[in-house]
């Protein structure tokens, strides 16, 4: 494929995920339609389909992105401290992940209709990138924390983060039907449950 044609095709990958989250700041994942992605972007519904098949790839996707964004701040933390706390190396994790609301976000709401609805080539890409952000804990936690098991820890963690979106991010109506059910919450953000549940596993592996 010649260079200025691939440029293209990666300009307009970019312009349909684009499209696709500014849908899902005020839409569901169920009713956004490859149809109304294309109404955000330059091109035809049809054109869209030389790039995905599916709206399931789009959103796989921006998954894979916010993968690769997770990883490169964690791998900044790797190369711009020589020493870490086990406390320090909670906090870094815990903010690392507030920055990615919309990782955890489709990681708790459609991790598995992505999964399911794609095609594997598009499936093998996505996975690199998770493979990468497990990479990354670990060598974080081989850097700072040497008496830790990371293998441990990561088959903790990574489960816990799958449903931290869910706990830290609630709508006025499910507040309501908490109060409703005289239920006595303490909701809590992304920051304080990713970093109570770090550093409790930092501390204990």
């Amino acid at each position: 494929m010649p260079k200025s044609s691939k440029a293209l095709t990666e300009r307009r990958k970019d312009e349909i995920i684009s499209a696709c989250k500014e849908l899902y700041k005020t839409m569901s994942f169920k009713e956004i339609t490859i149809k109304e992605i294309a109404n955000f972007t330059s091109f035809t519904r049809p054109s869209i389909y030389n790039y995905f098949e599916t709206k399931e790839e789009i959103f796989l996707a921006i998954l894979k992105e916010e993968y690769d964004k997770w990883v490169t701040e964690l791998n900044s933390v790797i190369n711009e401290n020589a020493t870490l706390s086990k406390e320090q190396v909670a906090k870094k994790l815990a903010l690392s992940l507030e920055h990615r609301h919309l990782l955890l976000k489709l990681l708790s709401m459609n991790h598995y209709d992505m999964e399911a609805n794609s095609r594997m080539e598009r499936l093998v890409e996505f996975k690199r990138s998770y493979g990468a952000s497990l990479k990354a804990v670990e060598t974080l936690l081989q850097k700072f924390c040497p008496d830790t098991d990371s293998g441990v820890f990561i088959y903790a963690f990574f489960p816990f983060i799958y449903g931290i979106y869910p706990y830290a991010v609630v709508t006025d109506k499910q507040k309501e039907a908490m109060e409703q059910a005289q239920i006595d919450y303490h909701y809590h953000s992304i920051y304080e449950l990713a970093f109570a549940c770090a550093l409790k596993l930092l501390n204990n592996l």
